[in-house]
């Protein structure tokens, strides 16, 4: 094609058809021009990026596998410019690029680029513009990405979390109803056997002794020895020793058994000790609800205050405190998972931040995580806060491999990720770093064989307690 006319076509072309003409024409005599197949790639993923396409024709795109295959992260048509940019920091490619269509673009190399930021000054500068767009597209697109990544692991870990209380409550439920007809079928035996005053003074010290005393949680064989030796006593006053379960689950002793015994006989005593270890077992069972419920409750309410997801996206003033308890909170079925001890230092008194509550729950959502994912099994977390000077420092911790010195100055590079396939994005650091970033901090981190420690520091709210 003649150089006259690639510039007539460049000078049409949305992104730098703006330029001068002496500028296109050095672009013209410069650039490589090629036709692309169909889904054969520019560059592959981890590769260095080495070329800026100036699309003419056609339609190319990127795709970024996370795990679960390809996804169209951008695409670019006729007009755009793809692959590399003047002064753009990327290094390698963090998918596959690819002609959707045939596809004619201007290829021009990484020297050449070079060479063209000092010959074409406003070529160059329309260039920089559409870097700017493309940080701002991929900046926003990734962020919700990496928020949506972090909610599919929040729900899955809630899931688990809730499913514990749950089926709890459940199974409560379910034993509250057998032991509530029980009761009611013991009360109505009481009630026919026409005790006296002093038989039922005794057989409510039985039950007072069984609802005063909190049940003990015993080891399996110490438990199996009681119910083994309840039911002897039942056998001997000659009692169904089916009751034998229900009161070894009480505090109720031989002793007391003894006492209502000399005044109350045959089937009545069975039906006071029913009554008695039934009433027993309804509360017992209606605080294991409670338990569960309230557990459930400080589950959501924990969820509720890591997503800030009642509260506007505005900047106030925050208690750390409360977001890393929430963050390790809804991080715990993956703490059980691999047995890893998590423990939590915080300052007393510890001042409040200025800031973004959800960014900053996210980026100790992502820190913990990596935490967690870093420790061995039966490993330990560290985390803490303190105030230094006008600032409050979160550092958190691991006693993990540690990260290697020569990809220490990498981690914080967007696709950067060590994880297995599937298991990282390598947009999480990236995303932490722009996040506290945006809340006016500073993140660090030092790693050495054993030791890893992430440190955020975020200045003290002007307005915050001391």
């Amino acid at each position: 094609m003649a150089a006259a006319d690639l510039v007539e076509r460049l000078a049409r072309h949305t992104t730098v058809g703006a330029a001068p003409e002496e500028e296109l024409r050095w672009l013209a005599e410069h650039g490589e021009l090629r036709q692309l197949e169909v889904g054969v790639p520019l560059s592959h993923k981890g590769q260095p990026v080495e070329w800026m396409y100036l699309i003419l024709t056609g339609r190319m795109a990127l795709f970024v596998d996370r795990g679960s295959g390809p996804n169209r992260m951008v695409e670019w048509h006729a007009g755009d410019v793809g692959g590399l940019l003047p002064y753009s920091r990327i290094a390698t490619a963090p998918g596959n690029s690819m002609a959707l269509e045939p596809t004619e673009v201007l290829a021009l190399h990484r020297d050449q680029i070079r060479e063209m930021t000092h010959a074409c000054f406003e070529l160059t500068t329309l260039l920089v513009h559409r870097l700017v767009d493309r940080a701002r597209l991929f900046t926003s697109t990734e962020l919700q990405n990496e928020k949506m990544i972090s909610l599919g692991k929040l729900s899955a870990g809630l899931a688990h979390e809730l499913n514990n209380p749950a089926s709890a409550i459940e199974r409560s439920v379910s034993l509250l109803t057998d032991r509530l007809e029980e009761a009611e079928d013991a009360t109505l035996e009481l009630g026919l056997a026409r005790l006296s005053e002093q038989q039922l003074t005794e057989i409510e010290k039985v039950r007072s002794c069984c609802l005063g005393k909190k049940a003990k949680l015993r080891p399996p064989m110490e438990q199996l020895d009681r119910e083994e030796e309840i039911a002897d006593w039942l056998a001997v006053h000659g009692l169904n020793t089916l009751s034998a379960h229900t009161l070894a689950d009480t505090e109720v002793t031989i002793d007391e058994l003894n006492a209502v015994a000399q005044v109350v006989q045959g089937a009545a005593l069975s039906a006071a000790l029913r009554w008695a270890a039934s009433g027993c077992a309804v509360r017992g069972l209606a605080s294991e609800i409670r338990g569960a419920s309230m557990r459930i409750s400080s589950l959501i309410m924990a969820v509720k205050g890591f997503t800030h997801m009642d509260q506007a996206m505005v900047a106030d003033n925050l208690d750390l405190e409360a977001g890393l308890r929430n963050a390790v909170m809804v991080l715990q079925a993956k703490t059980r998972e691999k047995s890893v001890f998590v423990s939590m230092e915080m300052e007393a008194g510890l001042p409040q931040v200025m800031g973004y509550g959800a960014e900053l729950n996210q980026v100790w959502g992502n820190l913990i995580d990596n935490a967690l994912d870093a420790a061995p099994e039966g490993g330990c977390v560290e985390v803490r806060a303190a105030r230094e000077g006008d600032h409050v420092v979160v550092r958190i911790g691991d006693n993990g491999a540690g990260i290697p010195p020569e990809i220490q100055s990498s981690i914080f590079d967007p696709f950067f990720t060590t994880k297995p396939q599937g298991h990282g994005t390598g947009l999480g650091l990236d995303i932490a770093r722009r996040l506290v970033g945006h809340n006016d901090g500073v993140i660090e981190f030092d790693s050495i064989p054993g030791r890893t420690e992430f440190r955020v520091s975020l200045p003290v709210a002007r307005h915050g307690h001391a």
